[in-house]
């Protein structure tokens, strides 16, 4: 079979300029880093696949090779669910070395869109002016832009959870923002769910286009998307399936801490404990002679006293110890590294 060489939408732009041929494009990438210069020039080259790399937060970081195909389909699935066709105006302001970023430039080339490339930080629109249709920030830039979003008609959250705080945050804000479900080897995101301007099941995640989920005997979804992934996902995230579109997540299997018999999901309980809690924060199960494990809480900052009764708790989710650190250790993504943090306290 004949390779064929990717190809480019006729209206996609980089920072404002149009292109005539591939050369073109990547020739103007050079000016832009040396990152995206290498991604592109493998990306239009014969190769039918292209390697990543994803950011470790629940293991150790990998390279996964994607089918070329995959990621066009993945890219196709974006636009159809939130309308963005030819012309969007977006902002990439995501690392390109992951996933995440390097979706968002694809999407533009294969859609047709208007894309501006800046710099990777922790306020992305500080000094933006242009107003854009679509973006994609982890939950550290929403916090640094709210004063600034409006100039983002629709936005996608992901890289971690966003916290109850956030969320009462963006509630008066008028662009429309979604949480997203994925993994590298979905090629980012299956499904979304709002955030804010909520109409119907605002808890709940809707998968994206071609894509079908049911739950394995441990409560934990399974994924069979055969336009992003040659075989089924099966993840260690516990849902609660709503219809076979929509599911809520519950937590990581992983995760599950097991006290005195009492099943804890340290995200269900971080969610609450959010209302009362502004620094990060996780909690953990250590081993304990009687419980088996028992619950921590750990917080990043300077010690302090908290409310718990405002958390609504229940008797079982109370933390039986908190800990205070001065840093996270995170991934280059931000993310929290929870055993390596945890490993810092010597319990």
């Amino acid at each position: 079979m004949k390779l064929v060489q990717s190809n480019f939408h006729k209206s996609f732009k980089l920072n404002g300029c149009a292109f005539t041929s591939i050369d073109q494009i990547l020739e103007h990438s050079k000016g832009v880093s040396d990152e995206i210069y290498l991604f592109l020039k493998k990306w239009f080259s014969l190769d039918k696949t292209i390697t990543v790399q994803t950011s470790g937060s629940t293991g150790t970081p990998k390279s996964i090779l994607l089918k070329k195909e995959f990621v066009v389909n993945s890219a196709i699935a974006t636009g159809s669910f939130f309308n963005l066709k030819e012309h969007t105006s977006a902002l990439l302001c995501l690392p390109p070395q992951y996933i995440a970023g390097k979706l968002m430039l694809i999407r533009a080339i294969i859609l047709g869109w208007d894309l501006d490339i800046i710099e990777a930080n922790s306020n992305p629109l500080e000094h933006i002016e242009k107003h854009y249709d679509f973006s994609a920030m982890v939950p550290l830039q929403l916090e640094n832009s709210l004063s600034k979003l409006h100039l983002v008609k629709q936005l996608i959250v992901g890289g971690g959870a966003v916290s109850k705080e956030l969320e009462r945050k963006i509630q008066d804000i008028s662009t429309v923002v979604f949480a997203t479900y994925g993994m590298t080897e979905t090629i980012t995101h299956i499904a979304v769910k709002k955030l804010n301007r909520i109409d119907l099941f605002p808890n709940f995640y809707q998968v994206l286009p071609n894509v079908t989920i049911y739950k394995d005997d441990r409560n934990c979804l399974v994924i069979d998307a055969p336009k992003v992934c040659d075989a089924l996902i099966f993840t260690n995230d516990v849902v609660e399936l709503i219809s076979d579109t929509q599911f809520n997540w519950l937590g990581r299997f992983d995760n599950v801490i097991n006290s005195g018999g009492i099943k804890l999901h340290p995200e269900k309980i971080e969610e609450k404990l959010s209302e009362i809690i502004t620094n990060r924060f996780f909690v953990a199960g250590i081993s304990d002679l009687i419980l088996g494990e028992k619950l921590v809480l750990v917080i990043e900052g300077e010690k302090q006293e908290f409310n718990f009764k405002k958390a609504n708790l229940t008797k079982f989710e109370n933390p039986k110890e908190i800990y205070f650190l001065k840093n996270f250790i995170e991934t280059d993504t931000k993310k929290i590294q929870r055993k390596k943090t945890l490993d810092l306290l010597k319990l």
